[in-house]
């Protein structure tokens, strides 16, 4: 049976009427892009993109750097004005800052208007509710799930016993942010710390023996190997750079910043994405209150554990799972730059589909993106773009080879309207995507994840 997004109004790009806008979900295995402006509506038509794939069985990992996709938490599972009064902002210059009963009720009624109108009502609401289980992690802070995001190196897991491939790769993403962290050269193809730390915890994990940081030391001092390669290790890396590499990552463990990166569950995407109770799975990971590079390191390490997963999966051509990744602009610039993120979601947009996990990236910023990663991606929903260098941009990533109805369409769009083309057609479609089920507030606070998540 074909599985079909219910996503809002569509219109034909002579402004026709022609009904419900279905999107078919394996469409989606082809990847998807998210483009358009600040104001263009776009957060909610990606968490319109999430309910449709939680209510049809599908489950999601959501990247999260803005810190609106914890909104998925605000959905209830009714009209009733109570249920949003705690989520809804006090009108300008209240003096206590909580909505009053008058504001509250007007935005209930809002909502209840606009999803009846879409066709959901009490009834689907519960159901969605009743069904799903979102979760909110966020490493380096306790405000949603705390994350141990170097847990493929410290804590040994079943992948040394039936996917070796994929436990070094996972690996060697852990070992290149501890590297970070110490202000050491990261990049596996290039260091030589790097090559000592991997071989050293490697041989630790198929061993069965414990890899943590503080393992590693005597280690690192005396390797229990005679070679690294072809090379003895003493002419590779001599007793003197050892020694100021074991007194750098002891600098590290004795620092009260790594703490943060080593508490709580274990990085594991194929545990995220399996039913809870026979709920259909929903992570958001929220990175909103991380610095700029800090967001790098700890998507990077992420999306290679994603990476690995999706490559022990077998073949098919049905949508098995989404992962988003909203905001792209910055971890997949062009060419040269190279940041952690984008090896993992280049390799994750060649390589997911033929194990039916689709990838849908947004951004607002569509300039500093690498559109030979995205000029494969099946279905393009176009928000309105104001400047000719991003309508420029968008039109290379669609592979057009001359400017025409796009362009035009894109400087003309309202707010909450989309072009959409998708997979297998150069036909494109008109898409007002319908009322999000959940409550639409904006980013949300480390005082507001731990409201949402009862803690």
């Amino acid at each position: 049976m074909t599985l079909t997004f219910k996503m809002g109004a569509c219109r034909s790009v002579k402004g026709e009427d022609r009904g419900a806008f279905e999107l078919n979900a394996d469409d989606l295995v082809t990847h998807a892009v998210v483009v358009g402006m600040t104001g263009s509506g776009k957060t909610g038509l990606i968490t319109v993109l999430v309910e449709e794939a939680l209510r049809n069985e599908i489950p999601v990992l959501l990247l999260d750097v803005k810190g609106d996709l914890a909104n998925l938490k605000l959905a209830f599972p009714s009209f009733a004005p109570s249920a949003i009064a705690p989520w809804v902002e006090a009108a300008r210059g209240d003096a206590d800052n909580i909505a009053d009963a008058p504001l509250v009720a007007e935005v209930a009624a809002k909502r209840k208007k606009e999803l009846l109108a879409c066709g959901i009502t009490e009834k689907h609401l519960r159901e969605y509710c009743e069904s799903t289980h979102i979760r909110v992690i966020t490493p380096g802070s306790d405000a949603g799930e705390p994350l141990h995001l170097l847990s493929a190196l410290e804590r040994r897991s079943h992948r040394w016993d039936d996917d070796l491939v994929g436990a070094r790769a996972t690996l060697e993403a852990a070992v290149s942010m501890v590297l970070r962290l110490m202000g050491r050269d990261p990049d596996p193809a290039q260091s030589r710390a790097h090559a000592l730390l991997t071989a050293i915890a490697e041989r630790r994990h198929l061993a069965k023996q414990p890899a943590d940081l503080a393992s590693l030391l005597p280690d690192i001092i005396e390797p229990p190997f005679a070679k690294l390669g072809a090379l003895d290790v003493e002419t590779y890396i001599g007793l003197k750079a050892r020694g100021e590499l074991a007194a750098d990552l002891n600098t590290l463990i004795a620092s009260s910043s790594l703490a943060r990166w080593r508490d709580g569950q274990d990085l594991d995407v194929g545990k995220w994405m399996a039913p809870v109770e026979g709920k259909t799975p929903a992570t958001i990971l929220s990175v909103a209150h991380l610095q700029d590079d800090e967001r790098a390191l700890a998507l990077g390490v992420v999306l290679e554990e994603a990476l690995a997963w999706v490559r022990h999966l077998p073949g098919t051509q049905r949508l098995r799972a989404l992962i988003v990744f909203d905001e792209v602009y910055g971890f997949i610039p062009p060419h040269p730059h190279s940041p952690p993120t984008k090896r993992p979601m280049v390799a994750l947009m060649k390589q997911a589909r033929a194990s039916g996990v689709g990838c849908i990236v947004a951004t607002q910023n569509p300039m500093d993106l690498d559109y030979r990663a995205l000029s494969n991606a099946g279905t393009w929903m176009l928000g309105r773009l104001q400047t000719e260098p991003d309508r420029a941009r968008v039109i290379e990533g669609l592979g057009e080879k001359k400017r025409g109805l796009i362009d035009t369409l894109v400087q003309r769009l309202k707010d909450r309207w989309f072009i959409v083309r998708t997979a297998g057609s150069n036909a494109i479609s008109l898409l007002r995507p319908r009322w999000a089920m959940s409550l639409l507030r904006g980013p949300m606070t480390g005082r507001e994840i731990r409201q949402s998540v009862g803690r």
